[in-house]
């Protein structure tokens, strides 16, 4: 499971920033990759990575700002070009659907895949499979904007082969009954109890996507325990009351809600345009004086989420 970073800027496109997107790659759990937002130019970002947008299985938008969806049409259309034939979902507010079929129909743009819009009305659990669960919940921004929390299932605890090698068990149907957790009589009479041969379980794990929004209670209640918290840092701390009148946070402010939340990890993101060079780091130790884990990404940076105990690379 990693994040990349496609854009990390705030309203418009800049030399050092393009607009808003996220994507959760998700290649290893599922063989797919979930797309949060999708401003203008994401696809011509993607172009720069290994991201294929025939494994994009899912958009998540959290509002209808243009920075936040103006790339869409341009991508579902290069998603069919591109060979894509797998539906697609895209999940956001009350109009996406409006919008995305809009623009292919005036556009005469055909694309070659189902598209399921899933339009929010009712908050909570907006997604659930064996994998994973979604729940979104809303912020406090000038339109209707949403924050999502994914959930990993845990995962069990796998079947130690090694150790049963070692032991001079044979494999076999005897290795389902072991990985069950059952108590099995090999031929010899020894008896063996299928936990012993079991790996620890590994608690799945969570990422919390926040829209734009100014610091809300809804932002630690999804960032609860999260592994990874993408929150969003318009303005620096300074312009605090710049920040409320624009419906946006202060670096400061999210890093008060990581801190609020127990989150592992904090990622600013959705920087504006004014801070470069060491604005932009000032930014960054801004946060860390209240929540020390923090970092403000660039646009391709890719952030690993490990499971507990295992060291997090950085690209």
């Amino acid at each position: 499971m990693e994040l990349q970073f496609l854009g990390t800027g705030a309203g418009v496109p800049a030399k050092q920033r393009n607009v808003t997107s996220v994507a959760l790659k998700l290649l290893d759990e599922r063989n797919a990759i979930w797309l949060f937002d999708c401003g203008e130019g994401t696809q011509q970002q993607i172009l720069r990575t290994s991201i294929r947008p025939r494994k994009v299985e899912k958009i998540f938008i959290t509002h209808l700002h243009g920075d936040h969806i103006f790339g869409l049409p341009g991508f579902l259309s290069s998603r069919s070009f591109q060979g894509g034939d797998s539906p697609l979902t895209i999940i956001g507010p009350k109009g996406i659907k409006q919008f995305v079929e809009t623009s292919l129909k005036i556009s005469d743009s055909h694309v070659k895949y189902p598209i399921i819009y899933n339009e929010i009305d009712e908050t909570g659990v907006i997604f659930k499979d064996h994998q994973f669960t979604v729940t979104c919940l809303p912020l406090d921004h000038r339109i209707e904007c949403y924050g999502y929390r994914v959930v990993e299932t845990d995962h069990e605890g796998e079947l130690q082969v090694e150790k049963l090698k070692a032991a001079q068990i044979p494999s076999g149907p005897i290795y389902g009954r072991l990985k069950k957790g059952e108590t099995v009589e090999l031929p010899d009479g020894r008896i063996i109890d299928g936990r012993d041969f079991i790996g620890h379980a590994q608690k799945g794990r969570t990422v919390t996507i926040l829209g734009d929004t100014r610091k809300h209670p809804n932002s630690v209640i999804l960032g609860k325990d999260a592994d990874v918290l993408v929150h969003e840092s318009t303005f620096n701390q300074e312009e605090s009351k710049l920040a409320r009148a624009y419906y946006h946070s202060t670096t400061k402010q999210g890093a008060e809600v990581a801190r609020e939340a127990g989150a592992k990890q904090l990622l600013l993101t959705h920087i504006s345009a004014r801070y470069v060079g060491n604005d932009a780091k000032n930014l960054e130790l801004e946060a860390k004086a209240v929540f020390p884990n923090s970092r403000v990404v660039r646009d391709f940076d890719c952030i690993d989420i490990p499971f507990l105990g295992k060291e997090e690379p950085q690209k």
